[in-house]
């Protein structure tokens, strides 16, 4: 059963990879593959997201990495995590 920690106040960081936006944000709640592949269906499902990779850190703040062709409106990841039953840091 996955479990739906604590949020922890964390800072997203943008770079730019080959012309790419690549932005890493802190989720709370992830304990499995399972959650990895919730939150990794719904960012994708976003418009200008082309990638989407997960450090799981069970029982942590799990760091999330999305690509995408233009800036994120931190409201659209915030909702889409929300969505999976998660919690953006």
């Amino acid at each position: 059963m996955c479990g739906h920690g604590e949020t922890e106040s964390s800072t997203a960081s943008a770079t730019v990879v080959d012309g790419a936006l690549a932005t890493t944000f802190g989720v709370t709640g992830m304990t499995c593959e399972h959650c990895v592949k919730a939150v990794t269906e719904e960012l994708s499902a976003l418009g200008t997201v082309t990638n989407v990779s997960v450090e799981l850190k069970p029982n942590e703040e799990s760091q999330i990495t999305v690509t995408s062709d233009e800036p994120l409106e931190t409201a659209s990841v915030r909702a889409a995590v929300e969505d999976a039953g998660y919690t953006l840091a």
